[in-house]
């Protein structure tokens, strides 16, 4: 089991809600009311946050790569 999915599990079903609705908004490219930022030092790296949520996505022309879905902690952006 990859390291998404085994945090998609641990979270509630309003959680995985919230994440659903962010997933398909940046997939539509529509930013508008989500709380984006570039990570520092990072080539198209973004997170996406909503309360103790967090994603954080690359960019790419093809679309977009998650690369974490997690609750805020002092490990959340420590590739």
């Amino acid at each position: 089991m990859d390291k998404i999915a085994k945090v998609l599990q641990g979270l509630t079903k309003k959680e995985k809600e919230i994440i659903k609705n962010i997933l398909i908004q940046v997939k539509k490219k529509d930013f508008k009311n989500l709380d984006i930022k570039k990570l520092k030092s990072k080539d198209n790296i973004f997170r996406v946050r909503k309360g103790k949520i967090r994603i954080i996505y690359h960019l790419k022309q093809e679309g977009i790569m998650i690369l974490s879905i997690e609750r805020r902690s002092e490990k959340t952006y420590k590739f």
